[in-house]
C-alpha cells in the first residue's frame, strides 16, 4: 500500500521538553523517588515507559509526605497547586510547556488590567483548569450554546483560547461573543502554533489520500483535533494509538493511505505504523 506521511507530525518541542525534564528529574532523584501530578503528556506509551523508569503519574498534593519531588506536568497547573506544594514542603519541577505558562500570565494580567476573562477551552482539560486559576471566575465557552447563559452582558472581554484548539474554531466562537453586547473586547491569540502546523498539514494530506489514520493517544485534545479536521475534508478516518489497533477492514478498497500524529505521539509509533501499512 502506498503510505503519504503528514509533512509536520508528531513530538512538538513542549512535549519533548516535559519528557526531557521528567527523564533529568527521575536521574537525580532515583533514590528518593519522583511523583507526578498526573501523566505528563497525553500518550500511553510514553507514560508507561516513565512509570517503568521510576515516575509515579498519580500523585496528589495532599497525600504526598514532605521532601517528596513532584513534577508538574506538561498541562500545567493553578496557583493553588503551587502554593499548597510548597507548603507541605514538596519540591517543585515544573514541566509545563511554555506556551500553556504564557496563556497562564495572559489571563493573569487581563484580568489586572480590568477584563472579564473568557476561555474558549474544554472545561474539562488539565490545562484549562489550570490556565483558569490565575484568574477569579474566568468563563469557559466551547460552543455557542455556552454563549447565552455564561458571556457576561456590556462588559470588557478579554479573550483567550485552549493551545491545542483548532484557529478556525477559536475564529467562529469570537464572531459569535462579537455578535453579543460588550463595552470592550481584547483578544490575545494563546494557540500553539506547533499544533496548528500539524492541523494544515494534515488538511492538505487529505487532497492526496483514501484514507487517513491519525495515530495518538485517545485522550489527548489535540490528537481528536485533528482526527475531525480530517472527517471535515469527507475523507475516511481513524484515530488509532499504535498499530495494535489497526484492523485490516480500514484499508479495504483504498489504494493510498496518509498518516499523521498528535503532538504527544513518539516517532516509533509512527515509524511502527508506516512499516505495517507499505507490508499491505
Amino acid at each position: 500500500m502506498e503510505v503519504k506521511l503528514a509533512a509536520t507530525r508528531g513530538f512538538c518541542f513542549g512535549v519533548e521538553d516535559a519528557i526531557e525534564i521528567a527523564e533529568l528529574a527521575l536521574d537525580e532523584h532515583r533514590n528518593g523517588g519522583i511523583v507526578a501530578l498526573g501523566p505528563v503528556i497525553h500518550n500511553k506509551q510514553v507514560v508507561q515507559r516513565l512509570e517503568q523508569a521510576g515516575l509515579n503519574q498519580s500523585g496528589d498534593v495532599e497525600t504526598l509526605e514532605a521532601g517528596t519531588t513532584v513534577l508538574i506536568r506538561s498541562h500545567g497547573a493553578d496557583p493553588e497547586t503551587f502554593e499548597r506544594a510548597k507548603e507541605r514542603g514538596l519540591n517543585i519541577v515544573d514541566a509545563t510547556c511554555v506556551l500553556v505558562k504564557r496563556a497562564q500570565n495572559v489571563v493573569k494580567q487581563l484580568h489586572e488590567e480590568g477584563y472579564k476573562v473568557v476561555m474558549i477551552g474544554d472545561a474539562n482539560h488539565p490545562e484549562v483548569k489550570g490556565v483558569i486559576g490565575y484568574a477569579p471566575d474566568v468563563v469557559v465557552v466551547d460552543k455557542g450554546d455556552d454563549l447565552e447563559a455564561k458571556i457576561p452582558y456590556r462588559d470588557r472581554l478579554g479573550i483567550v483560547a485552549q493551545t491545542t484548539h483548532a484557529p478556525e474554531h477559536v475564529a467562529e466562537m469570537i464572531g459569535e461573543i462579537a455578535k453579543r453586547p460588550f463595552r470592550e473586547l481584547k483578544i490575545v491569540n494563546t494557540l500553539c502554533m506547533e499544533v496548528t502546523k500539524r492541523q494544515e498539514a494534515a488538511v492538505a494530506l487529505c487532497a492526496e489520500i483514501d484514507v487517513m489514520f491519525v495515530l495518538g493517544g485517545l485522550h489527548s485534545a489535540n490528537t481528536q483535533e485533528l482526527a475531525r479536521l480530517c472527517r471535515e475534508q469527507k475523507t475516511p478516518t481513524y484515530h488509532l494509538e499504535t498499530v495494535d489497533d489497526f484492523d485490516a477492514e480500514m484499508t479495504a478498497g483504498h489504494r493510498v493511505a496518509g498518516v499523521t500524529a498528535g503532538a504527544s505521539t513518539p516517532e516509533w509509533v509512527i515509524a511502527d505504523f508506516v512499516t505495517m501499512l507499505e507490508a499491505l
